[in-house]
Parts: C-alpha cells; sequence; structure tokens
C-alpha cells in the first residue's frame, strides 16, 4: 500500500509539475524566439538583405533599359527594312540580346517576388516602421512592381 500510495503521489507531483512548468517553458521559447528576431545583428542582416536586393532590382532594370536603347539603335540603322533585310551577324546579335533580356527579366522577377514575400512577413515588417538607419535617405520600397513580361 505505502508504495503504490507513493507512485500515486510522484504520479501527481509530475502531473502538477508538468502543468506548472510547461507554461513557464513556452514563455520562455517565446521570449527566445523574440529575442532572436529582434537582436540588432538580425535586424542588421534583414536591413541590408533588403537593401542588397533593392539595388539588384534596380540594376536589372536599368539593364533592360541599356537593351532596350541597343535595340533601338539597330533597328534605326536599319529603318524600314524588314528583319529579314538585316545583315546576318545583326540578326544574330539580335537575337543574342533577345535572349540575354528575357534573362534578366526572369531574375528580376525572380528577385522581386522574394522581396515582396519576405516584406511580407511579420517577423520582417521592421521595416514598416520607426525611423531610418543612420545615413539612410529614404525608405525602403514597400514592394517592387511584379513583375517585368515584356
Amino acid at each position: 500500500m505505502k508504495w503504490a500510495l507513493l507512485v500515486f503521489v510522484l504520479l501527481m507531483f509530475g502531473l502538477v509539475a508538468r502543468v506548472v512548468l510547461w507554461p513557464l517553458a513556452f514563455a520562455h521559447r517565446a521570449v527566445s524566439v523574440v529575442s532572436a528576431q529582434l537582436d540588432p545583428a538580425e535586424l542588421q542582416r534583414r536591413y541590408e538583405w533588403f537593401k542588397d536586393a533593392a539595388a539588384q532590382l534596380d540594376q536589372k532594370r536599368a539593364t533592360v533599359s541599356v537593351y532596350a536603347k541597343r535595340f533601338e539603335q539597330l533597328e534605326a540603322s536599319y529603318a524600314g527594312k524588314p528583319r529579314s533585310a538585316w545583315a546576318r551577324d545583326d540578326r544574330e546579335q539580335w537575337a543574342i540580346w533577345q535572349s540575354e533580356v528575357a534573362g534578366v527579366r526572369a531574375s528580376y522577377n525572380t528577385l522581386a517576388a522574394d522581396y515582396n514575400a519576405q516584406m511580407a512577413k511579420w517577423n520582417w515588417r521592421f521595416t514598416n516602421r520607426g525611423m531610418l538607419p543612420q545615413g539612410a535617405t529614404e525608405p525602403l520600397p514597400r514592394e517592387f512592381k511584379p513583375y517585368v513580361e515584356e
């Protein structure tokens, strides 16, 4: 009988300990997650990711604009002539540039989708509030135009 009582007391102690300690463990984990998400080094890393991604997106748009000017110049040199009347090397160059532009646009679309998805996450929304870091002159875009199709 003593053993049964001892086992019962130990089981009840374990149950009470779980009921009391589980919320404390849960609260500790929640504090750990929030602490990790708001760590200054993590915030800096995320801000830098957004800055780098925004710069890459701007660069990709500028690259597409450079190609557009190349296309205009090549078309202007053959004004009024169908492409079949162009010199062979110019037709080949046109095709190469078309392929390169398609790759840049696809890369832009991928990065813009990632940027927009990251900006929408709750734990990355720190960029939507507060003051700008020292040296920053304008806030990060909240979203990049998705997507380049032409």
